[in-house]
């Protein structure tokens, strides 16, 4: 049962072949749904895990059985996927997942393929919903900038304080040639409150500059 349908001399037969790249667009949805369902994605980027396993398979086979350089091209193949920006932990998860189906498939064991797929889609469910997904939804980013001569660690304590039950200063650099300070925090808005008052007042002390205040899922979206 866990043995390659590949025959003996390693070659397909036309019914294995389609076999396994059925098998492979199946698991691909598989993986594709799972990802959906456990992070926040693209359309795009859920058919690339769609596609992803069968044309891993597909590398595989016209290697035609030498493992090592098969490898070796599906990496490179991967690769193509971070070349705009670079992916959150799920998403390099989900792609090496669906590279490691493809990789089984196109040695011709259809029964590890199916297992990898159904039991790590399980594993990255229940983990989900029952220890990693503990975090608050209702956080948001606000980046905001300031003139180098404003000292930016007191600046908005008390405006934080008044609009938000939660905040953390994450990150603080320097734009437009050192001229400006951009600082990003996480926060967590107070119940019934505007955020157009928070912002405006942020801009009246900011000197009118850019308030941005968004989701913080939104800064790895669109890839």
């Amino acid at each position: 049962m866990l043995e390659s349908i590949i025959g003996e001399a390693g070659t397909w037969s036309m019914e294995s072949l389609l076999i396994c790249m059925g098998v492979a667009i199946l698991l691909g949805a598989v993986i594709s749904v799972t990802h959906k369902l456990t992070a926040k994605t693209t359309n795009n980027f859920l058919l690339t895990l769609f596609v992803l396993p069968v044309l891993v398979q597909v590398v595989i086979l016209l290697i035609n059985g030498n493992l090592g350089t098969s490898v070796a091209v599906a990496g490179a193949f991967s690769l193509i996927r971070f070349r705009s920006l670079p992916g959150n932990s799920k998403e390099i998860i989900s792609v090496f997942w669906a590279m490691a189906i493809g990789l089984a498939l196109g040695m011709g064991y259809i029964v590890y393929g199916v297992a990898i797929a159904l039991i790590v889609a399980v594993v990255i469910i229940i983990s989900n919903k029952l220890v990693f997904n503990k975090k608050d939804d209702t956080e948001q980013r606000l980046k905001i900038v300031i003139p180098e001569n404003l000292d930016y660690n007191e600046i908005f304590d008390d405006l934080i304080k008044k609009y938000t039950d939660k905040s953390e200063l994450v990150k603080v650099k320097t734009t437009n040639m050192g001229s400006m300070y951009e600082l990003v925090y996480y926060v967590r808005m107070k119940q019934n409150i505007s955020s157009k008052e928070f912002m405006d007042d942020i801009r009246c002390r900011n000197g009118n500059l850019l308030v941005m205040l968004e989701r913080k899922e939104l800064e790895c979206l669109e890839l």
